[in-house]
């Protein structure tokens, strides 16, 4: 067994676990955690816990501290940056001409690295952009490709049931989704019916496929109803014959 923590970056992205070394850190708390992008700063949403050591993704990063208020305005500062940069960004990408949407920007915790994240039909070739981005921000720059889904859970919104998006509240990760479960559901196919707002079928048509999979296991199928249904009819209209 080994102790962990877990730690989010975003609120709703996945739970890493961290190595709290001796610390008590409780659900809530903020921490300065060291990670392969180098420091960052996370939200502990699981304290200190023992869990099996296969679950661990070794070697386990550390808890370097709790958050102070200069970490705290640090991020803030961070936050400001983070709107400068799209605004430029977005002005490199008009004068270039480039086929891309930019859906995001973020500060690594320490400044070392700028990210923006981007949506496009097809490749984009965008070496020239990064080396304008490299001018002005004179740090490292990454631009990373996102699917729509991806691009729905930054970005936010409301579905069609009037509630904040499950990708954005929530969900952590994306679980399969086929157009089997709405047929199973017996629900419209009809594609705006059955899409979020990213495009594609909606992730809570997944919520209910295990209780409908596992209500045919119980039941008898059409056919055989339809049978048992005519041979009862059948019965019931044939007289008795002494």
């Amino acid at each position: 067994m080994t102790e962990v923590i877990g730690v989010r970056f975003k609120s709703s992205g996945k739970i890493y676990y961290f190595d709290p070394i001796g610390m008590v850190i409780p659900a809530g708390a903020e921490v300065i955690v060291d990670t392969a992008r180098g420091l960052e700063c996370g939200k502990t949403v699981l304290g200190n816990r023992q869990v099996d050591a296969g679950a661990v993704v070794r070697p386990l990063r550390k808890v370097l501290r709790l958050a102070t208020d200069e970490d705290r305005a640090k991020m803030a500062e961070a936050g400001a940056r983070e709107a400068q940069a799209r605004k430029l960004c977005l002005e490199k990408i008009a004068q270039r001409q480039l086929p891309m949407k930019l859906v995001g920007v973020e500060y690594s915790f320490d400044g070392s690295k700028v990210t923006f994240y981007f949506t496009s039909e097809g490749r984009v070739d965008f070496r020239d952009l990064v080396k304008d981005l490299a001018a002005i921000f004179k740090t490292r720059i990454e631009l990373r490709q996102i699917g729509v889904r991806d691009e729905a859970k930054m970005l936010g919104g409301l579905g069609s049931c009037g509630r904040e998006l499950c990708c954005a509240s929530f969900l952590s990760d994306f679980a399969p989704v086929s157009i089997r479960m709405a047929k199973e559901q017996n629900l419209s196919l009809n594609p705006s019916k059955i899409s979020g707002i990213c495009g594609r079928l909606m992730c809570c048509l997944k919520y209910e496929s295990f209780g409908y999979e596992g209500c045919k296991k119980c039941r008898p199928g059409k056919a055989k109803d339809k049978k048992n249904a005519g041979g009862a009819e059948t019965a019931a209209e044939s007289p008795e014959v002494d």
